[in-house]
This record gives C-alpha cells, structure tokens and sequence, in this order.
C-alpha cells in the first residue's frame, strides 16, 4: 500500500489517488500499535472475539426446538412465543450502535466487559424464568449484551490488522458467528430432549460466562484513541469549547475577527471528514489535557455517526445488499426447518443436522472467500502501481453472483417436488457457500471504506440485517403457506439479482461517490 500524502501533496494528484492518500486516521502513529503486535496476540485476540461472536449467534435460535415446550410450561400463547424471537433480532439487531458509539469513547474491552456481564444476566434469568413475561424481557436483556460482540469484533480486527489482511482475516472471524446458528437446533433440540427446555439457557449461561472471564483475562484493548474520529470529533469540541471561552472577553471587533479562524461547535464534525484528517490530527490528540475529554450523552449519542454512515450512496447500497442476504438465509432456515418436520417428519435433533449443512457451506464460503478477497485486492493494487481504493474490495464478490440465485433456485423446486433429503443438503451447502461468500467481500468494504469509522459501519449493518431478517421471519411463514417453497425462493432468487446489482453499481460508482460526499463536507 502506498504510504499517504499530505493534503498539500493532494492539490496536484488525481482526485482518485487523493482519496486513497487521505485516509490517515487508520495510520496516525501510536503507542503500542496494535498492528505491530506478535502473531500470538492477533491470534488471541481473533480467538477471543469470534468466539464471542459465535456464542452471541448461538443465542439466537438455541431457542427454537425448545418453543413447544415453553409453550406448555409457561402456559404461554404463540403469539407470546414468537414475541421472544422477535425481541431478540430488534435488540440485537439495533442495540449494537449505543455499544459502538461508547466503544469510540471509552474502548474496546470496557463495553466488551458491561455487554458481556449483561449476557450472563440475561441467561441466568432466563434459565429460572417462572412466567412468559418474564421470559420476554430478558430475551431482550440477553441480546443487548450478546450484541455488543456483534457490533465491536470487525472494528477490533480493523484495530490489530491492516487492510491488506483484512479479507482473511475476516473470513475466519466470519466462520464463527455462522456456525453459531448452525448448531444451535441441534444443540438445542438435544439439551431440551435430554433434560428440560431450560437446559439451553443454563448452557447459554456458561458460554456467556467463559466469554466474560476471556474478555477480563486475556483480552488486551485494541482502541486507539488517536485513530478513532467519533474521539477527534468530541476532542474537537472541547477544544473549541475553551477557546469560545479563553475569547469570551474580547471586544466586539477582536470577537469578529477571531470567529473567522474558529470553527462553531456544531460544524465542527462536519469540517472534519471521515476520509481527510489534517496530518496535524495525531499532534493534536497528543497535547496535554487529552484526558479532560470526558463520555457524555452528546458523545455517545449513536445517531450522528449512524446518519453520517447513511449520508453516502455507497455504504446505504451495501447496508441493504447485506441485510437482505442475511434475511434472506434467516427466512431460509426457518421455512426450511417447517418444510422437514411437516414434508419429511423430522424431529428436531434431525432438523438441525441438516440445517447444518448450510452452516458448513457458509463457513467454507466465509473462510475460502476471505481469502480470494486478499488475493483479489493485492493483485488490483499491483496493476494499480501499489495504491488502492475501497472499491476493489467488491471486485471478489463476483465470482459468486452467478451461481447463489441459481442455487437458490434449484433449492425452491427441490423442496417443493419433496425429493430426498441429501439434494437438499447439497443445495443448502451451495447457498451457504455462495451467500456468505458475497458477504464476506462487502462486509469488508464497509470497514475499508469508513476509515477511523469501521465501529459505527459495522453496528449500521447489524441494523440493517436485523431489521430485514425481523421483517423477513414475520412474512416468511405466510408466504410459504401461500406460495409454496417453489415459487417463494423463485421470487427470493429474483431478490437476490437485484441485490447483486447494487453491489456491481457501488463497484462501478463507489469511489466517485465517496468523492464527491467528501467535497459536500
């Protein structure tokens, strides 16, 4: 990668290779820079936040086998039943941009550590739940703290690992969360079959409670203050804030003259663009009374950077191109799971095993295109004399656009003409693979494209893909009542060409985008 330029080397270079030479906040210098840090602390690290992930997707749908029996012992309704699914996506899926606006604040590990003795709180309770209600609130309280995972491992590995290694690396943290739902039926179905529905929960508890004690021990904080712009942006204001005050005394015409050279607290985020951070930024950070900054409601109110995310076309195409995929695969192993207990009378346990077969296919598409991703990108950079933009991220991504819809298609009139089981599997392997293959690229263009903002990408997508896969459950069962599973996924395949069409168009127009909502600054 080319080494960044200066804004005063910028005026006389092409605006391409400006954006890409501006991007300083991800190389500010620092103490103890994570990046430099031994393989075997990358690796602990990477160990530790997947298998927070995994355990946080494995939170999810460990439920499901077990909601008959919640339903008779807590004399519960299924409209009661079904309001602890959808607790949880909301929360899960939204909660996670108050955890990332804090993490830019205060750290990594911190939020790791609250959001993770809430899990065990939340499993705990759940486990010795007495009625619905109960049973309800705490499925709430568990997803907030199984979510912060979710929203702070991709900004934890954009701390530790550089963007060239980042398609790998990403992959493997990827597999993990994937093979949370994976094994969630049959762990469930299993725990509730041996002993009681409350197993689960039990079991939930101590995973949470493992992941607490990694996070404590040997969790080492991967925040660097210096490369964050939420903290430039509160830092900003309070030194704006003691010069307004310094200058409060002056004359009318020194005040006016004075105001010229100042910025106003309120345009202070927006002179500061994501994607041009004055070089002077880290001398800044590092002057005395840097920790004066103090976390307030103002900084970490997760609205202002969640909107300055959605403010450029390119992460809004890919936000929806994500959370449709994911509620896609959500809407998949949901009616999947109705079609083999009702069309070939599986029991939960044998359920599980075969929606396993799409936990696998995902893993390996998560693993194998990471690494296509890496190799991808450094061979664009070398045929663009060593400089790169995000956009060749997504380049990657094509190679599995051909074959989902078609796979997804063939699962459709599979499952509709019931023919054995093992061609389903192989199709469920097939959509695992290619979905989350795709994924994997645009995940890690987010992260590449929001510099010094990867925390705050990642916790949008989240909303974006918990909300649509909320939406996509609550519609999923009546569609396949009315449409059958043939002409469901048909329409599904149709969805899923569009969605490739917006991330080929971010492809062709994403750096011109970034471009110019940079100069709207």
């Amino acid at each position: 990668m080319s080494k960044p330029q200066s804004p005063r080397q910028d005026t006389d270079v092409e605006s391409s290779t400006a954006a890409a030479s501006t991007i300083d906040i991800e190389h500010v210098p620092v103490n103890d820079d994570p990046r430099q840090w031994s393989p075997a602390r990358k690796t602990t690290t990477l160990c530790i936040v997947s298998l927070a992930t995994m355990v946080s997707a494995l939170a999810s749908n460990i439920q499901n086998p077990s909601n008959s029996l919640i339903e008779v012992d807590l004399h519960a309704t299924s409209s009661q039943i079904s309001w602890t699914l959808a607790a949880f996506l909301v929360i899960q899926g939204n909660f996670p941009l108050l955890w990332s606006a804090a993490s830019e604040i205060k750290g990594r590990k911190p939020v790791y550590l609250v959001a993770s003795a809430l899990f065990v709180v939340g499993s705990a309770a759940l486990a010795l739940s007495k009625t619905i209600e109960v049973m309800i609130g705490m499925r709430a309280l568990q997803a907030a703290g199984s979510c912060a995972a979710m929203a702070i491992s991709a900004a934890t590995l954009a701390d530790i690992y550089d963007t060239h290694e980042r398609g790998s690396t990403m992959g493997i943290f990827f597999a993990a969360p994937l093979l949370g739902p994976a094994l969630g039926p049959m762990l469930g179905g299993s725990l509730s079959q041996a002993f009681n529905w409350r197993a689960s929960f039990y079991f939930m508890l101590i995973c949470a409670a493992i992941v607490f004690l990694s996070f404590l021990f040997l969790f080492k904080d991967t925040y660097r203050r210096e490369r964050s712009l939420t903290y430039c942006f509160a830092l900003q204001r309070l030194l704006t804030s003691k010069e307004r005050v310094q200058n409060s005394n002056e004359s009318i015409i020194a005040e006016h003259e004075s105001s010229k050279d100042q910025t106003p607290v309120k345009d202070t985020e927006k002179q500061l663009k994501p994607l041009d951070v004055p070089d002077h930024i880290s001398a800044v950070i590092s002057t005395p009374g840097l920790e004066d900054v103090k976390l307030s409601i103002k900084d970490i109110n997760p609205f202002p950077p969640y909107f300055r995310i959605l403010s450029r076309k390119n992460n809004v195409l890919i936000l929806i191109a994500n959370g449709i995929i994911f509620g896609f695969s959500y809407s998949l192993s949901y009616t999947c799971s109705r079609t083999l207990a009702h069309a070939y009378d599986y029991n939960a346990f044998s359920v599980g095993l075969v929606l396993l077969c799409l936990g696998i296919g995902s893993i390996a598409g998560s693993v194998i295109g990471g690494r296509w991703s890496d190799r991808v990108l450094v061979k664009m950079m070398e045929a663009n004399g060593g400089k790169w933009y995000a956009e060749m991220r997504l380049e990657s991504s094509k190679l599995a656009m051909l074959w989902l819809p078609l796979s997804v298609i063939g699962y459709a009139w599979v499952c509709e003409k019931h023919v054995n089981v093992a061609v389903i599997c192989v199709m469920l392997v097939l959509i695992g693979f290619t979905s989350i293959w795709m994924y994997t690229g645009t995940l890690a263009y987010l992260v590449d494209a929001n510099p010094g903002c990867s925390c705050t990408a990642v916790a949008a997508n989240s909303s974006f893909r918990g909300s649509l896969a909320f939406v996509s459950i609550m519609i999923a069962v009546p569609l396949q009542d009315a449409l059958g599973d043939g002409w469901l996924y048909s329409v599904w395949a149709g969805v899923l060409v569009a969605t490739e069409l917006l991330v080929l168009l971010v492809l062709c127009k994403g750096e011109s985008w970034r471009r110019e909502s940079e100069e709207h600054k």
